[in-house]
């Protein structure tokens, strides 16, 4: 019997351990309350005292938004048999379901890493004393008050990795960027780059990349594709690219390289590609009882906070069909929709299959007011769902 279809101990209250309250934690443990309240014991561990969206980072770099404005906090989840902890996860052994954080330690009937991926910043020499990545609370906060100083020279943004959570994230802050500089006056100025190491802003769709190529065109921001920077010199700001190019720059904004926390690699959870192996029809990993959602996974869809909320919905319908008994739910099929900033007040959205009949694909919609709302309400609806709060 694999993994995906050992069955959950028959036990008066399942414990379920979710670890990382993010769009997958939050979703995954809300789901479980609505279906089964206090039937399930739930504890939901975070090192975090509050949820950001990936989105309000942006918001909070250019100014649009005070960094307490986009906090949601733990505290204020109040669901039917979910309890949440602030604890530093210190240990996790598959084998037994067993956690060890600063705080305790943790036996489970089963045990889901929704833990994201951490940013390594080592990985790209020279990023941390040359370079600002962009992706971290704290670093956007720094950037909202150093971006105001910035008038001159060449900016670079840049995706330092294979792969990355929110591929419009990059294209996002350039045009955002582009737009606090036409505001200031100094635009003209600044000579603006995006590099990435992929080869296209989004690979499956040629009708998502043209958009987003036209709109980096349109404002005079130059593409590097299949550009990967390995290294940064801090004295020269000169980046060096894969191929021995190298680029000057004044301000670079860098998209860090991804790894799985250590804490899950030294668990014994990941597989050589340096992410957990999951089964991608129950997210059950090799280890009975364990499960994987999220950034943390080698799931072959994007690293976005609404793929791993379907991933979080799927798990949710595995594990109900395994503690009220019948037949297994349709597997995860990879669809999403993504909201991009476009400057403007202007948001477009972009939608994307990944684990259908037919090969991965994707389509745009044009920017409107109308997907504006649909983006504001889209992060209402989560905050009313996961904490109960507008």
């Amino acid at each position: 019997m694999s993994a995906a279809q050992v069955p959950i101990p028959k036990v008066p209250t399942p414990r379920v351990l979710i670890l990382g309250a993010g769009f997958g934690g939050l979703e995954l443990s809300s789901r479980l309350s609505e279906e089964l309240g206090d039937a399930v014991s739930v504890t939901l561990i975070d090192k975090s005292d509050s949820f950001v969206f990936g989105f309000s980072k942006l918001d909070v770099m250019f100014g649009k938004r005070q960094p307490n404005e986009v906090r949601s906090y733990y505290r204020n989840i109040a669901k039917p048999g979910v309890e949440f902890r602030q604890e530093t996860i210190q240990s996790i052994d598959p084998n037994a379901k067993r956690v060890v954080t600063d705080k305790g330690t943790y036996d489970a009937d089963i045990l889901v890493v929704a833990l994201g991926a951490d940013y390594d910043l080592a990985a790209t020499p020279g990023l941390a004393e040359g370079g600002h990545e962009f992706y971290s609370v704290a670093a956007v906060e720094q950037l909202r008050d150093f971006l105001p100083t910035f008038s001159a020279g060449v900016a670079v943004i840049a995706v330092l990795g294979p792969f990355f959570k929110c591929p419009a994230a990059p294209f996002e802050a350039a045009f955002m960027l582009h737009e606090m500089l036409e505001e200031r006056g100094v635009r003209g100025d600044v000579k603006m780059y995006v590099l990435s190491s992929l080869p296209a802003p989004v690979p499956i769709s040629k009708e998502i990349s043209g958009a987003i190529i036209g709109a980096l065109a349109e404002r005079d921001i130059e593409l590097w594709a299949s550009s990967r920077i390995t290294s940064i010199d801090p004295a020269t700001h000169v980046a060096t690219i894969e191929d021995g190019r190298t680029l000057a720059f004044d301000l670079l904004l860098g998209v860090p390289v991804h790894v799985a926390p250590p804490v899950v690699v030294e668990g014994g959870l990941t597989e050589p590609d340096g992410w957990i192996g999951i089964d991608t029809a129950t997210f059950a990993t090799k280890f009975p009882g364990v499960y994987a959602v999220g950034d943390v996974t080698s799931t072959p869809v994007p690293r976005t906070g609404v793929m791993a909320e379907g991933e979080a919905r799927t798990l949710a319908n595995v594990l109900l069909a395994q503690l009220r008994g019948g037949d297994p739910p349709p597997p995860f099929d990879g669809v999403a929709a993504c909201y991009v900033e476009w400057g403007n007040d202007l948001v477009a959205r972009i939608e994307v299959e990944f684990l259908g009949d037919t090969p991965p694909h994707g389509s745009f919609i044009e920017p409107s007011a109308a997907i504006t709302a649909e983006k504001v309400e889209f992060g209402a609806s989560r905050r009313r769902r996961w904490f109960g709060t507008d």
